[in-house]
């Protein structure tokens, strides 16, 4: 069996862990259809809590690790949450945008667009994990625009991310 690829934060050093809860699925849980890339496309509702003294704002991410890319797939980068916001509606990553708070900026993903994407592992492959991550970060705005590479921005939390909640999910496709 291959091994699996390691989850993107064990590679960074350590920071205080917060929580994150989503009311749309439990850590360990198959991802819902409705979060799904060829269905719904439906960004999940997120909440945190617990978030270190002096956080000024968050970034919220969801990364797969497994996919066949040799860097992996980034499905949501949104940037500038301000600090005030503790929660995301389901849909608020999606379409109109209901519930996005003032100021948050998307930065594009890698399907190129500038919203969530919902899972997609190719057919026939093992269940894929969605990595999703709220970052507490020490500035008001953390600098990129929404033209930035997932990569640059993750390059600017490394030196700006005060504490990380995390939670995943897994996702396979159907074979066909």
């Amino acid at each position: 069996m291959t091994q699996r690829p390691p989850l993107p934060y064990d590679q960074l050093p350590p920071v205080p862990a917060f929580t994150l809860t989503s009311e749309d699925f439990e850590a360990g849980v198959t991802l819902p259809d409705r979060h799904v890339y060829a269905a719904d496309n439906v960004s999940p509702q997120l909440s945190w809590s617990g978030a270190p003294e002096g956080t000024e704002s968050y970034v919220v991410t969801c990364y797969d690790p497994d996919a066949p890319t040799g860097s992996g797939f980034w499905h949501w980068v949104l940037i500038d949450v301000p600090k005030e916001v503790t929660s995301l509606p389901g849909g608020a990553g999606t379409g109109a945008f209901p519930g996005l708070p003032d100021g948050a900026v998307h930065v594009r993903n890698d399907y190129g667009s500038r919203d969530f994407g919902g899972a997609a592992p190719p057919p026939g492959d093992p269940a894929h994990r969605y990595v999703f991550a709220v970052h507490a970060v020490d500035l008001p705005k953390l600098g990129p625009d929404g033209d930035a590479s997932p990569a640059y921005v993750g390059f600017n939390l490394h030196f700006h991310t005060l504490g990380r909640a995390v939670l995943v999910a897994e996702y396979a496709a159907p074979k066909e």
